[in-house]
C-alpha cells in the first residue's frame, strides 16, 4: 500500500457510551498517516451522532454498506463478539484490512474460520496490551538476561466488571452463547501478557469459580443468572521455563482494581503494575526493577478514558506501518485464534481437574528464537 493516508471505518461508535469512544477514535486522532473516515451504528440518528461528535465524514446505519465503500481501507470491529463473525467475514470478503476487538470469535470454531478467511490481507487483534512500551521493555528485560535465568511470576489481574451489580445492556457477559465472559476477555488478556513476556505457555491448570451466581441488573431492578466464571486461577509453565500463578477476578470496586505482575529471576525481578478499572490492558503500566533499564519509550498517543487509547493506538501505529511496509507484525487473526485456544485449554483444564498441555506451541517453539524476537520488541520491529 501507498504512502498515503489510512482511511479507517469504525462499526460500533456511539457518542454515547462505547469502548470505540474512549480508545479507538482518540487513538485514530492521535495518530499521524490515519483518518476516522466513517461510522457505523445501530440506527441512523446514532450514527449521525457518532459521526458529527468524532469528526468522521460518513455515516452508515448499515454496518455492511460500510464494509463495501471503496473509500474506506480499515473496517474496525467494535461492537459484542456474536455479531463480529458476520462482519468479520463481510470485511474480509471486500478485501479490507480488519482490526477486530477481542475475543475473536464466541467458540474456537469460529476464531478458525475468521483466521482461515484472511489469505494475504492485513488483520490485527485487540489483544493491545502486549504492545504497551512498558511490556516491551519488559521483555526486554528478561529476554536478555538481566534479571538473570527467569524463575517464577505471580499475577494479580482485577476489573469492576463481572461484579454482583450490572446495567441490563451487559447481562450478555453472564452468558455462555455470548463468547464473552471474564474468561476470555480478561483472562485472554492476562496470558496473553504472560506469553509476551515470558514466551508461549506449553501447559495450564486451572480453577473457576461464580461467586455470585446471581446478578443484580441496576437500570430495570430484575436479577439474571451467571452463567460463566467471574474468578479464574490458573496455574501454568512458560517455554522459558517459568511457572507462573495469575488470579483473574471481576467485582471490585473501582478505586480498588489493580494489576500485578512480578518476575523472579535468579539475579534480579521486575514488576509491571497498572490501577485500570477495565483492566490492565485498557490503560498505562508502570515498570518496576531492581536492575537498570532504560526508560520505555512514549506511547505513539495518549488519551481517552484513563489512557484507554495507549494501547489501541500501538496496535494501530503497528497495522499502519504493516500496510505501508507489506509486513505482518501487528497481533493478528492467527494469533487471535492461539489465545483462543489456550482459553479453550483453561476451561478443559478446570471442568476436568487435569492439567492441559498446549501442543500447538509446543511442536513449534524455539527457545532461541523467542529470546531473540523479544530482544528487538522494544523497538516495535516485531511481537514476542
Amino acid at each position: 500500500m501507498n504512502q498515503k493516508e489510512i482511511r479507517v471505518g469504525i462499526v460500533g461508535a456511539n457518542a454515547k457510551s462505547s469502548w470505540a469512544k474512549v480508545s479507538h477514535v482518540p487513538a485514530i486522532n492521535g495518530l499521524r498517516g490515519v483518518k476516522l473516515s466513517a461510522v457505523a451504528t445501530r440506527n441512523e440518528q446514532s450514527a449521525r451522532e457518532a459521526a458529527k461528535a468524532f469528526g468522521a465524514d460518513r455515516w452508515f446505519s448499515d454496518p455492511f454498506a460500510m464494509i463495501r465503500d471503496e473509500r474506506i481501507d480499515v473496517i474496525t470491529i467494535a461492537v459484542q463478539v456474536p455479531a463480529h463473525r458476520e462482519l468479520v467475514l463481510a470485511a474480509l470478503q471486500a478485501g479490507k484490512a480488519v482490526y477486530c476487538e477481542a475475543p475473536l470469535g464466541r467458540t474456537v470454531a469460529e476464531a478458525e474460520q475468521m483466521a482461515s478467511a484472511v489469505g494475504s490481507l492485513h488483520t490485527a487483534i485487540g489483544l493491545q496490551g502486549r504492545l504497551n512500551p512498558a511490556v516491551r521493555r519488559a521483555a526486554q528485560l528478561v529476554s536478555s538476561g538481566q534479571i538473570g535465568r527467569p524463575l517464577s511470576a505471580s499475577i494479580v489481574s482485577t476489573t469492576t466488571g463481572f461484579g454482583p451489580e450490572m446495567p441490563s445492556t451487559y447481562d450478555y457477559f453472564n452468558k455462555t452463547s455470548s463468547g464473552a465472559n471474564l474468561l476470555s476477555i480478561s483472562a485472554g488478556h492476562t496470558l496473553d501478557l504472560v506469553e509476551a513476556i515470558l514466551g508461549p505457555i506449553l501447559e495450564v491448570a486451572a480453577r473457576t469459580e461464580i461467586r455470585w451466581p446471581t446478578v443484580k441488573l441496576t437500570d430495570t431492578g430484575g436479577e439474571s443468572v451467571r452463567q460463566t466464571a467471574d474468578q479464574v486461577g490458573v496455574l501454568g509453565k512458560t517455554g522459558s521455563g517459568v511457572v507462573f500463578t495469575a488470579d483473574i477476578h471481576g467485582g471490585v470496586a473501582h478505586g480498588d482494581a489493580r494489576f500485578g505482575f512480578e518476575i523472579k529471576g535468579a539475579d534480579g525481578w521486575l514488576n509491571l503494575s497498572g490501577r485500570h478499572p477495565y483492566g490492565f490492558q485498557c490503560g498505562d503500566l508502570k515498570l518496576t526493577s531492581n536492575v537498570a533499564f532504560v526508560k520505555p519509550e512514549e506511547a505513539a498517543v495518549s488519551g481517552g478514558f484513563m489512557g484507554a487509547s495507549i494501547n489501541v493506538g500501538e496496535v494501530y501505529a503497528y497495522l499502519l506501518r504493516d500496510l505501508h511496509a507489506g509486513a505482518y507484525n501487528a497481533p493478528d487473526f492467527e494469533h487471535a485464534l492461539h489465545n483462543a485456544r489456550l482459553i479453550e485449554a483453561v476451561k478443559r483444564a478446570d471442568e476436568l481437574g487435569v492439567r492441559q498441555k498446549l501442543v500447538e506451541r509446543i511442536e513449534s517453539f524455539d527457545e532461541d528464537d523467542w529470546v531473540g524476537a523479544c530482544t528487538n520488541a522494544s523497538a516495535g520491529h516485531r511481537q514476542c
